[in-house]
Parts: C-alpha cells; sequence; structure tokens
C-alpha cells in the first residue's frame, strides 16, 4: 500500500530537507576542524530528527491504512497485517 495524504507527504518532504541540511552542517563541522562533542552532539540531533519523521510517517501511513481497512471488509485483515510488519521495522 502507498501512502496517498499529500499532508504526510509534505511533512516528510519538510522534515528530510532538515536533516539534509543538518548532514550538510555536520560535514562544514568536519572540514572545519570542530570539537568532537559538537559533531557528536549534531549527529545525535540528526538520528532524532530521522527517527521523528520515521514515527510520523508511520502514524499518517497508519491513519491511512486502518481508515483504509475499515472500508474494505475483504482485504482489511491483509492491509492490517501489512501495517503491523511495518510497524515492526521502524526503531
Amino acid at each position: 500500500m502507498r501512502v496517498h495524504s499529500q499532508t504526510v507527504k509534505d511533512d516528510l518532504q519538510k522534515r528530510l530537507r532538515r536533516v539534509e541540511g543538518q548532514v550538510r552542517g555536520v560535514q562544514r563541522m568536519v572540514d572545519e576542524d570542530r570539537e568532537c562533542d559538537e559533531i557528536i552532539q549534531q549527529l545525535n540531533a540528526i538520528h532524532a530528527a530521522v527517527r521523528n519523521a520515521s514515527h510520523t510517517f508511520m502514524r499518517g501511513y497508519a491513519r491511512e491504512c486502518l481508515l483504509r481497512a475499515r472500508e474494505m471488509d475483504t482485504e482489511g485483515e491483509e492491509m492490517v497485517d501489512e501495517l503491523l510488519d511495518l510497524m515492526a521495522k521502524v526503531r
């Protein structure tokens, strides 16, 4: 199943652009020989931003999937199983 919500897609794109900027910032920090603790702090921020993007995207996808499953009686169980499999992959 694919995400059809433009709002969910737009939110994910915004978050990914922010992460991309953070990664570029860390690359500059490495080039500038900045202190290790500053670089680690930024890497942790990137990790948290990616994790939050994953959870936000998963939440939107789950909502959409469950609402569709309610409408489709026969395929509903398959959609829920697919959703649960995907949720297990999000960390």
